[in-house]
């Protein structure tokens, strides 16, 4: 069973690790423009790719936050 004071500490660690990989996407967005404007094409599949990956991780990671969350309020109001 997990206890509120768990939840509390997984999403935070979720929310840190979320914001780390947007962070990453950032940057990514920011080293794929700079290679454009030197001419360098070839980084720019590369670097979206990632950024996809990345974003369906941070959307996954904020389903199961969205989940998490609900089945302990459930736990909670049953118990």
């Amino acid at each position: 069973m997990e206890t509120r004071r768990q939840g509390i500490s997984l999403i935070t660690a979720i929310c840190l690790f979320i914001g780390t990989l947007v962070v990453i996407q950032l940057w990514l967005v920011a080293a794929a423009l700079d290679a454009w404007l030197a001419g360098e094409s070839g980084v720019l599949v590369p670097a979206a790719l990632a950024s996809v990956g990345l974003f369906g991780l941070n959307v996954g990671l904020l389903a199961y936050v969205r989940a998490f969350d609900a089945r302990l309020k459930q736990t909670q109001d049953h118990g």
